[in-house]
């Protein structure tokens, strides 16, 4: 049964709730792809599909708008796909579960893929709509951006005629994005011996955190459990000489982790002791987060005894100082614009399988200077080589520069004042988006990024806001609307 079918306008939360019922996480788009360039086949909307699965749909200028210049709207069709931890769900085959509360929609359990849902939301009820008065549009629908913009990095533009751009990857109804940092994807790994090793095998959760996108949030300084689970590590190892099985933390790169599950192994003389500690680590860390991560917690689970495959409490030594020595969290804040980050990175996700003798460690690099973001970079090169180690770059994509003469830009702002009596707040975020990547495509292209609110996207408390959403649809209708002259 339809859980949005009662909601205005129709069309988008129609869209909206067929796209949550595909599973389309990053990497799993070929369903999601498909959905879209049927979609355009059956009302005879002239369309491509690409080899990476994106898919581009025009449809012709409505009568009187021939002469307008053509307007390209865009926005991703993958998710961040998770879930909360034991939920009976698989997120590559399974549909969410909606629910309706109030202005609020989200899912049981699982992020809800607003980002970037409701873009393609938009656009399809915008393609399916004849009544909707507008120049000739070109919807780009990429793949993969949550995982390094590479649909954005492969499409080929060359076919397209417009050079006004509206982007639909925006969190926050009524700010204008004008520009955003850029970025990358830091691989490191680091491998180790494994040894035989007599004791207590306890499990430990670092968890209870906050999270949240690694570029909006990160200026909130929540607590980041990989990291923590470092700093936990370190003190463990450096008291009961405690050696690590595995360990597995984060879902995504570009997302603070809320969560790192760990495996150590200690002298069983040392167990009740070791309970005290974790404790004390537990409350000294909480009361260092307060009022930023006031949820923070250690679970430590029952121990069993037994010879396990270990890291040798040397290697759990250096294992850890690693960790620790990795930076993480926010480099330096613009000297130019009050109140935005520049520089920042992520430790987004950590894992060390069992059995498996290498560390492999994922950040989110961001900045809106590219040549710190290349020195952090190399700072993390230096790092890991110095352990031993070594790093891989991928993903990695340029800002989106502030263009100070936008005819796009001062239309929208004109008919946001005209709206709603007040002007919009147009500013730059930290965040990343593929204006950047598609403006190196397009030549000189005049964009504005926008959409409706969310709270918590890539988290389990997703959230999206009916009201906001019908507003931003209004507002965008009357965009395409407005003539120039």
């Amino acid at each position: 049964m339809s859980v949005l079918s009662e909601l205005e306008p129709k069309l988008v939360f129609k869209y909206f709730e067929a796209i949550t019922q595909i599973p389309h996480g990053s990497g799993n788009v070929e369903k999601i792809s498909n959905y879209i360039a049927d979609f355009a086949k059956e009302r005879n909307l002239e369309y491509i599909q690409d080899d990476f699965k994106n898919v581009i749909i025009k449809k012709p200028a409505s009568k009187g708008y021939e002469n307008e210049p053509t307007v390209i709207l865009q926005g991703h069709m993958d998710m961040v796909a998770v879930s909360e931890p034991g939920l009976d769900i698989d997120m590559k085959k399974d549909p969410l579960k909606l629910r309706l509360s109030g202005d609020i929609i989200d899912a049981e359990g699982t992020s809800l893929g607003g980002d970037d849902g409701i873009a393609v939301a938009y656009m399809m009820a915008i393609l399916d709509d004849d009544s909707i008065m507008a120049p000739a549009l070109e919807c780009i629908f990429t793949v993969d951006e949550e995982v390094g913009m590479d649909g954005a990095r492969e499409i080929d533009l060359s076919g397209l005629k417009g050079s006004r751009m509206i982007n639909l990857d925006s969190e926050d109804e009524g700010i204008f994005l004008t520009s955003c940092a850029g970025g990358a994807r830091v691989n490191c790994n680091l491998s180790f011996e494994r040894v035989q090793w007599h004791g207590v095998a306890f499990e430990i959760e670092v968890g209870g955190l906050l999270g949240g996108h690694s570029g909006e949030m990160i200026k909130c300084e929540r607590g980041n459990s990989n990291v923590l689970f470092g700093r936990v590590l370190l003190e463990l190892n450096d008291k009961y000489n405690a050696c690590i099985l595995k360990a597995k933390g984060g879902l995504a790169d570009n997302a603070i982790p809320r969560q790192t599950v760990f495996t150590v192994v200690i002298d069983e003389n040392d167990e009740k002791s070791f309970k005290k500690t974790i404790k004390a680590l537990e409350n000294e860390i909480r009361d260092e987060l307060g009022e930023k991560d006031p949820d923070f917690k250690i679970t430590l689970k029952p121990g069993k005894k037994g010879t396990y495959n270990v890291i040798s409490d040397v290697e759990t030594a250096w294992l850890a100082s690693y960790i620790t020595a990795l930076p993480n969290g926010v480099m330096a804040n613009s000297s130019s614009v009050p109140g935005l980050v520049e520089t920042s990175l992520n430790l987004g996700m950590l894992w060390l399988n069992e059995e498996e003798t290498v560390l492999h460690a994922d950040f989110s690099v961001r900045s809106s200077v590219n040549s710190a973001k290349d020195a952090l970079i190399a700072k993390i090169r230096a790092v890991t080589e110095l352990a031993g180690g070594f790093i891989t770059v991928e993903g990695s994509y340029p800002g989106w520069k502030y263009r100070v003469d936008s005819p796009l830009r001062d239309k929208m702002v004109r008919v946001f004042e005209d709206m709603y009596g007040k002007k919009p707040e147009v500013k730059a975020i930290h965040a990343g988006l593929e204006c950047g990547l598609l403006g190196d495509k397009l030549k000189d292209l005049d964009c504005v990024s926008i959409g409706p609110d969310m709270q918590d996207i890539h988290t389990t408390e997703e959230k999206l806001s009916v009201a906001s959403t019908t507003r931003v649809w209004e507002f965008l209708i009357r965009v395409l609307a407005e003539k120039d002259n």
